[in-house]
Order: C-alpha cells, then structure tokens, then sequence
C-alpha cells in the first residue's frame, strides 16, 4: 500500500518507521529539517510531490490545532478513493469533518507517546480504534495494532473524547496541580521523586499537545470533580476526624482497587 503520513514529529517518525519496510512510505512536513534522518521513505516538502506518489493511505500526524487545515490543504493532491486517517488525541468534530470531505476514513488514537512507553515494547499499552468510517481502514489499523501487541478498544468518536476526559485529563490536570506547587528538595522521598519524575515527563511534551487534551470539552467536568474531592479533604483534614479519614482512605482503596 501506497501510505502518505503527514508530520515528521515523534509519532509521525514512530510509524514512518513501523510502515517503510512492508509498505511505499512517503512523509511530508513543513519543515525540511524533520526530514533528515528518515529512512526508507520517500521524503516530500511540498505538497506538490504527493501527485505523483498517488497515496491510497493519508495517517495525519501533525498537532490537533493543524489537523484538518493539513487535510484540507492535502485534498486536492489524492485521489477520490485514498483514505483519510488520524491519530488525535482528541476527536471532538473529526465524525462531522470526515464526513464533508467526502472520503472514506478510519480514526485510531495509540495510547502511548514516546516520553514514557518503551516503543521496543508496546505489550502493555493500549490503543482505540473508532468503530465508524471505513471498514478496511479499521481492518488496517486493527491488524497494525494487534501486530504491536497493544491491548485494542474500539468506541464511538463520543465515547473516545469521554474516556480522554478520564484517561488523559485527570492525570495531567493532578500533574500540573503538582508542579504548580512544587519546591526543589534536597532530600526527596521515594513518592516525591515519582511524582516529580511524572512531572518532567508530562511538560516536556509539545504545548500543543497539552493544550489539547485540557480544550477536550470533557475536561472541565473532571477539574470541577478534583475540585470537589479536594475540598472534601480539606473538610476532613480541618475536622481532624479520623473516622471520616479512615472513610476515605478506604473509598480512595475502592476506587483503584486495591485491596
């Protein structure tokens, strides 16, 4: 197959990588740079150089913000039958999108990045393919991502952005809470530095990528409910009520299943 992946960033590299060998690759990027150390793959600076490659397979790796003018910029260099595919983050209007452009399409989002998954490895990661669009496309990335190793769900473009509001948000969220109040210490406990650890890993990332994931419109409920169970400890803890303490210590125990 004849696959196209527009971003030479961390995750476009990822899968020029994973594809080149049993598939034709091309990757395109607004910046020649990125291009450099590609290999096995065609290399492409303007769009220009797509008509002739004829891709039947786009994977559009660039930033959220920039998805669909990358889409919208590509479209008049593929043919009618190529299918459009993303690995967003967030899918919040792709459903509507897709569907204006007239292609086929097929929307999947790895559940991994390069700052923390061992990209060796990928056994105990995960990945969402969206149940709608293309049934190849699906196919396609089904097999990709079984081939991987990665545990595979499939869900609605509804259903994806909610469990993001679980999965990314809250943690992001408690992560910058974290590091918002952090002081250097000169003797850090074990907690601490994985905390910190944590920390480094989460802002290191592309701003855009975080911006996304706090724009996913099902964030704000979810900062509203750390919210909430902050000052519900702050309740107990002013009460100093042990009872209740205990309470919630065995509701935290609960909630993460330990036991």
């Amino acid at each position: 197959m004849r696959i196209l992946i527009l971003g030479a960033g961390k995750m476009g590299s990822f899968f020029t990588d994973l594809l080149s060998f049993d598939h034709e690759v091309a990757v395109i990027d607004t910046d020649p740079r990125r291009l450099r150390f590609m290999y096995n793959t065609q290399r492409f600076a303007s769009l220009d150089e797509v008509d002739a490659f004829r891709p039947e397979l786009v994977i559009n790796a660039v930033s959220l913000k920039y998805t669909t003018q990358a889409f919208d910029d590509l479209l008049p260099h593929i043919g009618p039958d190529c299918i459009l595919s993303d690995i967003s983050s967030v899918k919040t209007g792709f459903r509507d999108y897709y569907q204006r452009t007239g292609h086929r399409y097929v929307s999947s989002h790895p559940m991994f990045g390069p700052t923390f998954a061992n990209l060796g490895d990928l056994s105990h990661e995960n990945a969402i393919l969206i149940n709608e669009g293309d049934y190849m496309g699906r196919i396609f990335f089904r097999d990709l991502y079984t081939r991987l190793g990665l545990n595979l769900k499939e869900m609605n473009f509804d259903e994806h952005d909610e469990t993001m509001g679980y999965s990314l948000s809250v943690p992001f969220v408690s992560t910058f809470v974290f590091a918002a109040i952090m002081k250097h210490q000169d003797t850090p406990g074990t907690t601490f530095k994985r905390h910190e650890k944590i920390a480094r890993g989460v802002l290191s990332e592309d701003d855009t990528l975080l911006r996304e994931i706090l724009f996913n419109p099902n964030t704000k409920p979810k900062i509203d409910a750390i919210r909430d169970e902050l000052k519900r400890l702050n309740q107990i803890i002013d009460a100093r009520d042990e009872q209740a303490m205990n309470d919630y210590f065995a509701h935290l125990r609960r909630n993460i299943e330990l036991r």
